[in-house]
């Protein structure tokens, strides 16, 4: 697969000339109680507001702090940290090999009772080398590699610790992307070609059900709120992968322009949508803008002008976390969302 997976790199060769404009139709910021985290900025952090998950640069180890002390999870020269996972309930560290020569292992603690186990590639539905990884509701999906040597999405019952295999990618497709909700598991799917043609939809069983009204082959972010909300991403130039055009569907089917923003980015938190954008001319701030049917998009937070850059917002469960760095001062915020 890492062939595949190089594929989605290797697609921006060529340039769209649908003429799309970077636009922000986002309304006055909404008024967020934002607060500063402990740690560097180089650092990646998360809390729930009881418990914060620290990813120490580079991927070189990650703690988990919280009412009960302290823990740590070391990594040897060969891994790193990949990801850092967590919400009300649950922590989950991601140690990966950096040649992606080795399953990687996933490092998953109940808040409530300290009680800690692995998933990793001897487990019942195993793990792989590189691919997604997403928690929510209460599952954890990450790829797999099924008996027959498909690419596979598996999910993990956090409270049974019950594995199962879903849904497959076909022949010479890969997949990334993921992101859990209440109301299901939304992902991006690619092929090989040369730009990767990418659809956005939701992982339902052995199938796939695509997002309606995503311009074909564009797709990039996908994730559907538990209220049945579609929120997606296009890619409109291929050669500016990192620029995407955000959209909703609400639930009584009306589809909502969320204007630019930056691919990668998008998170359920709190029932709403967040994803970041960068300054839309020289000297605009960067923003992390949110979405819901009822409130529609507002900016949530701005950095203190440009150059500025956002990192992708990362949601502890009742919580959301942002990386700011910017001319005017780098700094790390949380903000209760629920």
């Amino acid at each position: 697969m890492a062939g595949l997976a190089g594929c989605l790199l290797l697609a921006g060769c060529s340039d769209s000339s649908d003429g799309t404009e970077p636009s922000d139709p986002t309304t006055a910021p909404a008024p967020l109680a934002w607060e500063p985290v402990a740690g560097g900025v180089d650092d990646t952090v998360t809390t729930n507001g009881r418990w914060t998950l620290t990813v120490g640069a580079d991927g070189d180890g990650a703690t988990l702090s919280g009412p009960d002390g302290t823990t740590g999870t070391e990594v040897s020269a060969r891994e790193r940290v990949s990801d850092g996972l967590l919400d009300d309930d649950w922590a989950v560290v991601v140690v990966a090999d950096r040649q992606e020569t080795r399953p990687a292992r996933a490092e998953v603690t109940e808040l409530a009772t300290g009680e800690t186990w692995t998933i990793d590639g001897r487990s019942e539905v195993p793990t792989t080398a590189g691919g997604t990884w997403a928690m929510g509701a209460g599952r954890l999906a990450h790829a797999t590699v099924s008996d027959d040597g498909g690419y596979c999405l598996a999910e993990v019952d956090l409270a049974t610790r019950s594995s199962s295999l879903g849904w497959c990618a076909p022949d010479r497709h890969g997949f990334n992307g993921a992101r859990v909700t209440a109301a299901g598991t939304a992902l991006m799917t690619f092929d090989d070609g040369r730009p990767s043609c990418r659809t956005v939809g939701t992982a339902d069983g052995s199938d796939l059900l695509p997002f309606e009204d995503v311009t074909d082959c564009r797709g990039w972010d996908a994730l559907v709120l538990d209220d049945g909300s579609q929120v997606w991403s296009v890619v409109p130039r291929e050669n500016q992968v990192e620029t995407a055009r955000f959209a909703a569907r609400a639930p009584g089917g009306e589809v909502v322009d969320l204007g630019t923003g930056t691919s990668g980015t998008l998170v359920a938190c709190g029932g709403a949508a967040w994803f970041a954008r960068d300054p839309l001319r020289d000297g605009d701030p960067a923003a992390l803008v949110r979405w819901t049917p009822e409130e529609g998009a507002s900016t949530a937070y701005e950095t203190d002008g440009g150059p500025a850059f956002l990192a992708a917002p990362r949601c502890g469960g009742s919580r959301i976390t942002v990386t700011a760095l910017a001319e005017g001062g780098d700094e790390q915020v949380s903000a209760p969302v629920g």
